[in-house]
């Protein structure tokens, strides 16, 4: 048996759990921008650039500050009228880096909806 027969069974258990906290997240062309892993938001590179703030149901920067919100189901958009904007939440502290989940490919272009626009990442 080699290593990777020895620790198949151990991936292929972890990785359901891996996943499920796991979100891909998209501009509105549908590039993959970020994941959302367990309320933390990373890069698609792995590493940490952001929180999830459940409460307000907005996404933060690594300094306290509005970054966007989750918009049809998988888009993180910028509203511009959000009563965040100008709202510092303080620092939620930085958890390293998630390592790279892949690349999902796009996911298709929504437009732009109304009062939004891409977030600057």
């Amino acid at each position: 048996m080699n290593w990777r027969e020895a620790i198949s069974p151990i991936l292929t258990e972890f990785e359901p759990e891996r996943r499920q906290n796991m979100e891909y997240l998209y501009d509105s062309k549908g590039k993959h921008i970020a994941n959302l892993v367990n309320a933390h938001l990373h890069a698609p590179s792995g590493q940490n650039i952001g929180h999830f703030l459940s409460n307000e149901k907005i996404l933060i920067d690594m300094h306290g500050k509005y970054l966007g919100e989750i918009v049809a189901s998988n888009r993180l958009l910028y509203n511009k009228t959000s009563p965040y904007q100008n709202v510092i939440f303080g620092s939620y502290g930085n958890y390293g880096n998630v390592g790279n989940y892949g690349n999902p490919g796009n996911y298709g272009s929504i437009g732009i909806p109304c009062g939004y626009r891409d977030v600057e990442l």
